[in-house]
């Protein structure tokens, strides 16, 4: 489809994949529903067809409707053209906000949520490297192994996810963060040696801030509580806390004190038997050494 005039190409579905609504997600829906009523009311009120208004944003009119119909996810540079041609003011470029959290998962954006809010964190990994940690280009190579296969827009739609989580490491007042890695999942080279040495150089980074604990678990280790998987803990201003492990509660996450305990209970212990911090960054540093 050519712009009139200028031989300008308007961008249709098939050059937005990707940004549909999650159907299971009400919250989601609701959003993009308001935004796309928002977008229809203000086009209406100066009088503009859909075809000339898709055509003044650089859009086809077909995904100018499924975008006022709630049916599909304005990207943020859709939101400032609008607000431009429309003389919204700044009301429609004001709602990226709200549009880029439904961008992400449900599950990513509760579990961000509560990493926002929480005042320590502690996680203990045996598999993979902590999402908090990694480096986009190791998530994204995580996420490609994944079977059944994820498109290439849904690799990066979980990739930018998880990424966007790393904002806890720029709260202020910063909370207190400590984790727990298992020798084997550093030594795994997920992505390749680059992607390997720039992933354990983020370990580094992050393990050397004053709010961050970075521990190692060697495979040397006796048994310990977490060889069932997956430890986490937030605690929160109030007192109260969350806690999730792969091995109790079905995974589930759990708000119960006594069962929060026991979880924190387990988490402590492992952080006992593992490498003292200081001792866990030279263990790193040796490791990029070798290779």
């Amino acid at each position: 489809m050519l712009v009139d005039g200028d031989g300008g190409r308007l961008k249709g579905e098939a050059d937005e994949p990707g940004w549909e609504v999650d159907p299971d997600d009400e919250w989601g829906l609701a959003v993009i529903a308001t935004v796309g009523r928002q977008l229809k009311l203000r086009r209406e009120a100066v009088g503009m067809r859909a075809a000339d208004f898709g055509k003044a944003v650089g859009y086809g009119e077909d995904l100018v409707y499924k975008i006022e119909g709630g049916k599909r996810i304005p990207r943020p540079e859709y939101l400032d053209r609008a607000d431009e041609v429309l003389g919204a003011d700044g009301l429609l470029s004001a709602m990226k906000e709200d549009v880029a959290k439904v961008r992400y998962p449900r599950k990513v954006r509760e579990l961000a949520k509560l990493e926002a809010q929480a005042v320590e964190i502690g996680v203990y990994e045996s598999i993979s490297i902590n999402g908090l940690l990694q480096t986009p280009d190791h998530a994204r190579a995580l996420f490609e192994s994944w079977q059944p296969a994820y498109s290439p827009e849904e690799v990066d739609r979980l990739v930018a996810a998880r990424v966007a989580r790393h904002s806890v490491f720029e709260r202020s007042p910063a909370p207190a963060l400590s984790f727990v890695q298992e020798e084997a999942t550093l030594r795994r080279p997920v992505g390749g040696t680059m992607v390997w040495r720039q992933q354990l150089e983020r370990l580094l980074d992050v393990g050397r801030l004053r709010n961050v604990t970075l521990q190692v678990m060697p495979t040397s280790s006796d048994a310990h509580p977490g060889l069932n998987g997956r430890i986490e803990v937030l605690k929160f201003g109030d007192g109260t806390a969350v806690g999730r492990t792969d091995g109790a509660f079905n995974g589930r996450p759990i708000s119960d004190p006594k069962q929060v305990r026991i979880i924190d209970l387990r988490y402590g212990t492992i952080r006992a038997q593992a490498l003292p911090p200081r001792e866990s960054l030279a263990f790193i540093e040796q490791l990029l050494g070798e290779r």
